[in-house]
């Protein structure tokens, strides 16, 4: 997974596709038309789709290797969020943050420093 968010991709695409179109002499509508930049593009889409969201959910330190255990487990979502057998303070935050909880496992998350 990469660590650039959606937004760093999109800008640094922007940057690079001006960058080639005032190199070719291309300005405008005209710059849109040239073949040469398909494969560049074609790359940025592919890091596009594969960057982290920008508005990732921040989770306790505690329940990110919650996660990180329960996928090498081969859990699925509804069982890592039902396991009757975890701390109570990690079931607790999972209980109390269940979507929070679901996007993390889904999507990826940050760790909160607080905790």
């Amino acid at each position: 997974m990469s660590n650039e968010t959606k937004r760093d991709v999109f800008e640094r695409a922007l940057d690079e596709w001006y960058d080639l179109i005032f190199k070719v002499g291309g300005q405008g509508e005209e710059a849109y038309g040239y073949c040469e930049f398909d494969g560049t593009l074609s790359k940025y889409e592919k890091d596009y789709a594969a960057a982290l969201p920008d508005d990732m959910p921040v989770i306790p330190k505690a329940v990110g290797e919650y996660i990180e255990d329960a996928k090498a487990s081969h859990y699925e979502l509804l069982d890592a969020m039902t396991k009757l057998t975890l701390d109570q303070p990690v079931f607790d935050w999972i209980h109390d943050n269940s979507d929070t909880f679901a996007r993390a496992w889904l999507d990826g998350y940050e760790i909160d420093n607080k905790s």
